[in-house]
C-alpha cells in the first residue's frame, strides 16, 4: 500500500470527542476514524493556513464542480452545479429540512434501526418520530414494503429520512428497493431526505446507488445530503452539501439553511472538500481495502473465539453490527451490556438500543482504526463477554 494505515496515532489530550475517555479505555464507538486525513487534504489546509489571514469566506465554483465530477464518475449520478447548496454538516441539513418541510406535532418517518441523531433532529424540533422497523430473520434485514406503505399513509407523516447506505446495519439498498421506497413516498405525498454521508465507504468492488439515481420520480421528490467528511475523516472541518434537482425544493431548503445560519463555510471548508474529491481517490480506495480487511479479521475472530456473537455480513461502512442477544440478561438492555463491558475492560462500544428498531440486542463496533487497535478491541470484547452467556 502507498499509505500507512497501520500507524497508531495518539489522539489522547487532543480534545477529540472519541478519545475523551479514561487513560485505560479504548474507544471504538462514534463514527470517527483513527487515520490521518489524506495527504492532499492536509496540504490544501496547510496552504490556506500559511496565508495567515482567516476572514470571511465564499464558496468557490470549484467546490460544486468537485461534487459534480465525483458523483458522476464514482456513482453515476448526474448533477448540475447550481443544484447544490453548501451546508456546514449533514445533521444541520436534516434539522433544517425537518423545520422547513414539517410543522410542530407532525410525524417524521425513519426506517430502523438507524443513526440515532435522526431522532434528535426530529424530537428537538417538536416533531414525532415514527418507525418502520426492518424485519430481521436468520441474520438478514429486509424491508417490508407493505409496512412502509402503512407508515407513510398516515396523513401526519410528511417527511421520510432515509439512511443510504444504512447505518448501523451496513446495508446497501438496491436500485429496486430505492425506487420502491420512492414510489411509496410519492404516492403518499411524503418527501424523502436521503442521508448519503457513508456512500463512499463501500467494500472494494461494491457500489451504492444514490436515491436520486434510482428513478426519475426519486430525483424529483427528494433532497440528498452528501459530504466528504465521513469517508475522508474530516468531520471537524464542517463541510457538506445538499442536492435537490427540483428547483422549488432546492429554493426552500436553501432558504431554511440560510435562515438557520448554517450555510456559510469556515475558511477551510471548501478547500478540504475540493482537495478530497479532486485528489483523494487513490487514498480512499486504499482505505476501503484496509477497512474491508479489518472487517474480515473481525468475522474470523468472532467465529473462532466468540461463536455466540453474530457479526452481520455487510457491504459498506466501518461500523460493524454485532448481534449479542445471547449475552443480554433477562430484563436488561444492550446499553447495560455495553456499560458492563466498558467497566470490565475499558472497551467503549455503542449500544444498539439508541438506534431503535431491534437494536436492543446489538452492539456497534467501529473498526476504522489500525489493525493493532482492532486486535486489542476484540480481545477486550472477549474478556468483557466472559461469563455473560
Amino acid at each position: 500500500m502507498t499509505y500507512d494505515f497501520d500507524r497508531v496515532v495518539d489522539r489522547r489530550g487532543s480534545e477529540s470527542l472519541k478519545w475523551d475517555v479514561k487513560e485505560h479505555e479504548l474507544p471504538m464507538w462514534v463514527a470517527d476514524m483513527d487515520f490521518p486525513a489524506a495527504p492532499c487534504i492536509r496540504q490544501a489546509l496547510e496552504k490556506r493556513l500559511a496565508q495567515g489571514i482567516y476572514g470571511y469566506s465564499i464558496t468557490p465554483e470549484a467546490w460544486a464542480k468537485s461534487y459534480v465530477t465525483w458523483w458522476e464518475s464514482r456513482h453515476g449520478l448526474s448533477m448540475k452545479e447550481n443544484e447544490l447548496v453548501f451546508v456546514t454538516g449533514v445533521v444541520p441539513a436534516i434539522s433544517s429540512a425537518v423545520r422547513k418541510f414539517t410543522t410542530p406535532g407532525e410525524k417524521v418517518a425513519v426506517i430502523t434501526p438507524v443513526y440515532n441523531i435522526f431522532f434528535n433532529s426530529i424530537v428537538n424540533n417538536g416533531r414525532v418520530p415514527v418507525e418502520c422497523v426492518q424485519d430481521y430473520r436468520d441474520g438478514v434485514y429486509t424491508l417490508d414494503f407493505e409496512k412502509l406503505n402503512a407508515t407513510l399513509a398516515d396523513p401526519q407523516v410528511t417527511l421520510l429520512i432515509l439512511c443510504n447506505p444504512q447505518n448501523p446495519v451496513g446495508r446497501i439498498w438496491t436500485k429496486q428497493e430505492l425506487a420502491k421506497i420512492g414510489e411509496i413516498a410519492r404516492a403518499n405525498r411524503v418527501l424523502v431526505f436521503s442521508d448519503e454521508i457513508h456512500c463512499d465507504l463501500t467494500d472494494p468492488g461494491k457500489e451504492y446507488v444514490p436515491f436520486a439515481a434510482a428513478s426519475e420520480e426519486n430525483r424529483k421528490n427528494s433532497i440528498t445530503a452528501m459530504a466528504p467528511t465521513k469517508c475522508f475523516n474530516i468531520a471537524g472541518i464542517q463541510t457538506a452539501a445538499v442536492y435537490a434537482a427540483d428547483p422549488h425544493l432546492r429554493h426552500k431548503i436553501w432558504r431554511q439553511i440560510n435562515t438557520d445560519e448554517v450555510g456559510e463555510g469556515n475558511v477551510f471548508a471548501a478547500d478540504a472538500a475540493i482537495a478530497a474529491f479532486n485528489e483523494g481517490g487513490a487514498w480512499l480506495d486504499e482505505l476501503r481495502t484496509y477497512i474491508y480487511e479489518n472487517k474480515q479479521y473481525v468475522y474470523r475472530y468472532i467465529k473462532e473465539k466468540l461463536p455466540k456473537v453474530y457479526a452481520l455480513p455487510q457491504d459498506c461502512t466501518y461500523l460493524m453490527w454485532l448481534d449479542v442477544s445471547a449475552y443480554i440478561r433477562e430484563h436488561e438492555t444492550s446499553r447495560e451490556l455495553a456499560q458492563r463491558i466498558r467497566e470490565r475492560t475499558g472497551l467503549y462500544v455503542s449500544n444498539g438500543r439508541q438506534y431503535r428498531g431491534d437494536g436492543e440486542k446489538f452492539l456497534r463496533l467501529n473498526v476504522a482504526c489500525p489493525r493493532a487497535t482492532v486486535e486489542e478491541g476484540l480481545s477486550r470484547l472477549k474478556d468483557g463477554l466472559a461469563e455473560e452467556a
